[in-house]
């Protein structure tokens, strides 16, 4: 920093200085930066001259002694000698020394008058402050801010681990002034204010502080379970040792798998070649078991690269229904199976390596890699590598797939029929001793743990009873209730109130409150694919505002979650004893939506007095009248009556025609008799497929009344008494 004539002070960490200007100083004694500094290791007279504007008060001659004799040269000054604190009486205390001589006023630098004065500017936001007080107030105010805010990024639902805590946060107070009293000096005491504030209004505020600070109860031995395929080898790490030893010997497991499967190769890390990372992932299963899992980081793969189709197909879930429903009332022997790492049986064609796992490295080969031979969890193709390898053992044990479901294999007296979902097997049939014979073959192929008759499959659990079998998710429902803390919340009798029509968010919806919302609907989603199909209309209309909930969608889907409260033990029954065949129903609500006016389709096919397929749509196209709106929804019941009745033909079973019940004469006069009208004309040609059905004898139609028709829960809201009614014939009761 250096000065011009003009009183402009320049700054720079470098300057180079032209010798014509500013011309060398003949002195060879480097003098101080600032005039009248001076210097303790010099003498008297090699000091700089003092001026009257040289000094300004509050500089370090102000507080610093001086000891200068006349005639003499200053000596430098002695190393100040802290005095101790005094010792007790019985220690004797040493004499004070003797008092400096007092210098003499003449020989004393003589100090400026001017007060010092900052420059200020009228612009400045800080006011007419000195620039360290400025910088000493942000940074008082920053950290007030870190302490009742907490650190950017955040949030009270991730302090309390997503658990609920009544009550608002408290609200922020405001930094203390630092114009008047003093402000607090440190963390603490900014801490302890706070605590008083809240101490003295008291209230739910204050226990809510207290609640949020609280250690969380799954906290005191191991991680939450709820979100348990969310932990890492690091929170494996912090528990106990019993409890560290039990899941280390689960990724033991594991990778003794990998190692029977023949699925790596170590090798040096390759050249220009990317390499796929992994993590662990722990689960719990339902029995208790413990499992652990390596999966690769499949979403670093690269397309064309690394993977090119990935599809794999699975069993649906009304196929699975229709098996349950087929063995009540055949009074078929379920048995169940669980192929073991699955997904490593499946070849590759691709040349991919993968890092080694986290905690599991070869000792001396740190750096080396993994170059898969076979596919691993969390590859992209990984699916369909083991569907390849399962289709070509089906067809060596005699096992045929099914067009209609690729999920579905038949042998070839089609007495056995095998269901299979990614690595969970189901094996249904009359005779048992030729279906654990099938499961034995199975076995020799794959390493699978035999479960006997299977009490579970796709989180369903399976229950026979007095010729009925019984099908819930009452473990997961109350899971998913606990989860958004809800299970004792109060019950309602429908999920949505009637005639309630959700209108679409006009403003935009906050980050957190678009997750919530989309965790709410898509796990009652899974329940309603499931096993509840009572809840179908409200969980369909509702997942339309998942881009863009509000505040009233999100309480209106924590709505449905408080009628599943009030009918926790609910369950899907097929009473094997009734007899009961095939039948379908069907119909729409005309322009229900306010906004689009589109109209909507609701079917549901019911077989064993239990229904195991149905649906609740919006509709492709605006329909111009009631009559229109029921004849597209009997076009789409009747193609899923036509994919039913092909797929049964496929396990040997011949149906006669399928009876499709309606409450629109009108719409069923259109389907049953080929005419052409102009109030029909314009009506797309898909829709027209019924009446070609019709003809070929597949499918009947037959005229219901609307009060009696049960499709019409899956079309509005209905009340309370129409509610009841139709979700008894639906085949749900509790047990």
């Amino acid at each position: 920093m250096f000065m011009r004539d003009s009183n402009r002070l320049f700054y720079s960490d470098k300057a180079l200085f032209d010798e014509m200007l500013f011309p060398r100083c003949d002195s060879k004694h480097r003098k101080g930066t600032t005039r009248g500094t001076t210097r303790l290791d010099e003498p008297l007279s090699s000091q700089p001259p003092y001026d009257d504007e040289d000094t300004t008060p509050g500089d370090l001659l102000d507080s610093l002694p001086e000891k200068i004799i006349d005639g003499e040269s200053a000596q430098p000054p002695a190393e100040v000698d802290i005095q101790p604190p005094a010792l007790p009486p019985e220690v004797p205390q040493v004499p004070p020394p003797a008092e400096d001589p007092v210098p003499d006023p003449a020989l004393q630098p003589r100090r400026s008058q001017r007060l010092r004065k900052h420059t200020t500017r009228p612009d400045n936001v800080y006011g007419d402050k000195h620039p360290t007080k400025i910088v000493r107030d942000i940074e008082r105010t920053r950290t007030w801010r870190n302490l009742t805010e907490g650190p950017s990024g955040s949030s009270r639902s991730r302090t309390s681990q997503d658990q609920t805590v009544p009550g608002d946060f408290p609200e922020q107070p405001d930094p203390p002034s630092v114009h008047g009293e003093n402000p607090p000096e440190s963390e603490d005491e900014v801490d302890q204010l706070v605590l008083a504030r809240l101490a003295q209004e008291g209230g739910v505020k204050f226990l809510d502080l207290l609640l949020a600070k609280a250690v969380p109860p799954f906290d005191l031995g191991s991680p939450d379970t709820s979100n348990i395929r969310e932990w890492t080898l690091r929170d494996i790490q912090k528990m106990p040792s019993d409890l560290q030893e039990e899941w280390r010997k689960a990724c033991n497991e594991e990778l003794e798998s990998l190692r029977k499967r023949n699925v790596y190769d170590l090798v040096d890390r390759p050249r220009k070649r990317k390499v796929i990372k992994n993590r662990w992932v722990f689960d719990l299963k339902s029995d208790g078991r413990k499992k652990a899992r390596l999966v690769a980081k499949g979403f670093t793969q690269v397309e064309g690269i690394d993977f090119n189709e990935i599809f794999s197909p699975v069993v649906r879930f009304e196929t699975v229904r229709m098996m349950l429903a087929l063995s009540a009332l055949k009074n078929w022997h379920i048995s169940g199976l669980d192929v073991k790492t699955a997904f490593l049986y499946g070849k590759l064609d691709e040349e991919l390596y993968m890092e080694q796992p986290e905690g599991f490295k070869f000792p001396g080969k740190e750096n080396k890699v993994m170059r898969l031979k076979r596919a691993i969890y969390g590859l992209k193709q990984a699916a369909l590598a083991w569907w390849k390898a399962l289709d070509g053992s089906m067809r060596t044990l005699g096992c045929k797939r099914l067009l209609s479901d690729s999920g579905l294999f038949v042998n070839k007296n089609k007495t056995i029929v095998i269901v299979v979902y990614v690595d969970d097997v189901l094996f249904f049939g009359k005779n048992k001793k030729d279906i654990n014979s099938l499961k034995q073959r199975f076995m020799k192929i794959w390493e699978c743990r035999d479960l006997g008759d299977s009490q579970e499959f796709l989180r369903m659990r399976i229950k026979k009873h007095k010729g009925c079998i019984l099908v819930d998710q009452c473990d997961y429902l109350t899971k998913v209730l606990q989860r958004f803390n809800l299970q004792n919340a109060k019950a309602v009798p429908t999920p949505l109130p009637e005639g309630y029509h959700p209108l679409p968010n006009k403003g935009s919806a906050t980050a957190d409150l678009r997750s919530k919302y989309q965790q709410v609907i898509g796990s009652l989603l899974y329940i309603m694919l499931g096993t509840r199909p009572d809840i179908a209309y409200a969980v369909t209309k509702l997942s339309q505002f998942a881009a863009n909930p509000s505040e009233e969608h999100l309480s209106r889907a924590y709505y449905i979650c408080r009628y599943l409260a009030g009918t926790p033990n609910y369950a899907l029954v097929f009473d094997g004893k009734s007899d009961g065949g095939l039948i379908g129903y069907a119909d729409s609500d005309w322009a229900s939506d306010p906004i689009t006016r589109k109209s909507t389709t609701g079917y549901l096919v019911k077989l064993a007095n239990g229904v195991f397929c149905w649906n609740s749509r919006a509709q492709k196209s605006i329909a111009l009248s009631s009559t229109e709106a029921e004849y597209m929804s009997l076009s789409d019941s009747c193609r899923q009556l036509v994919w039913i009745r092909t797929l049964l033909l496929e396990l040997g079973i011949h149906l006669k025609p399928i009876p499709l019940c309606g409450d629109n004469q009108g719409s069923i006069f259109l389907a049953s008799n080929p005419v052409q009208e102009k109030r029909i004309k314009h009506i797309d040609l898909r829709h027209h497929y019924i009446r070609e059905i019709i003809r070929e004898n597949k499918v009947e139609l037959f005229f219901i009344e609307g009060n009696e028709n049960p499709a019409d829960l899956f079309t509005k809201n209905l009340g309370r008494i129409k509610f009841l009614k139709f979700r008894e014939q639906l085949g749900l009761k509790i047990y």
